[in-house]
């Protein structure tokens, strides 16, 4: 889903019309603060399921400015789900520099190229997926034992269960137990699978 937030209605339906254009999903709203009620929370980020999310941001709006809305979303640590493109009328490069070293994902300068600034929405959503994804390993990484996190170690090291079982003294059959929930909790079937998942 790319959220576009510009007090400009023009600006908003151009942008809108952009992204539908490459076959993305939009979503427009006319301030920052409308922006952070709709999805500022961090239980609805992923509004963009599988094809992740990404923010065009005007930096000068009436009322709460792009820029506050940028410190907000990284002070809720939503910056990587999120990313955000600053868009600006205005030429401020200390400003840009600034958002960039804070994790901004990109800073364009109005009037832009379609193309090139499209481009980079679809670089964002991409990094958007890909967060999105480690996010969840980590929290089914986080659902498995301090037993099983050493299990899991030792598998990816290739180990057998016969000296996975030696190695932590306890018995093969254990072992298998402990294999079978791992695989289970991180939603794979084979070593392969979970190595895949992990690298």
């Amino acid at each position: 889903m790319l959220h576009i937030v510009d007090d400009e209605d023009v600006i908003r339906d151009a942008l809108a019309w952009l992204a539908q254009s490459r076959g993305l999903e939009a979503r427009g709203y006319a301030s920052g603060e409308a922006f952070l009620a709709a999805v500022g929370a961090p239980h609805a980020i992923g509004t963009g399921g599988a094809r992740g999310d990404c923010v065009l941001l005007d930096v000068r709006m009436p009322g709460m400015n792009g820029i506050a809305v940028f410190d907000q979303l990284v002070k809720n640590g939503l910056i990587g789900r999120l990313p955000v493109i600053f868009l600006t009328g205005h030429g401020d490069v200390p400003m840009a520099v600034d958002s960039l070293k804070r994790g901004a994902f990109d800073f364009f300068e109005k009037p832009f190229n379609d193309n090139v600034l499209m481009d980079r929405v679809e670089e964002a959503l991409a990094a958007s997926r890909k967060a999105a994804e480690a996010a969840v390993v980590q929290a089914r990484l986080a659902t498995l034992s301090a037993r099983e996190r050493e299990v899991l170690d030792l598998i990816l090291a290739g180990m057998m269960n016969k000296v996975v079982a030696d190695k932590l003294g306890i018995s093969m059959r254990t072992v298998e137990v402990h294999r079978a929930h791992i695989f289970d909790k991180m939603h794979v079937k084979t070593a392969v699978e979970l190595a895949g998942l992990l690298k």
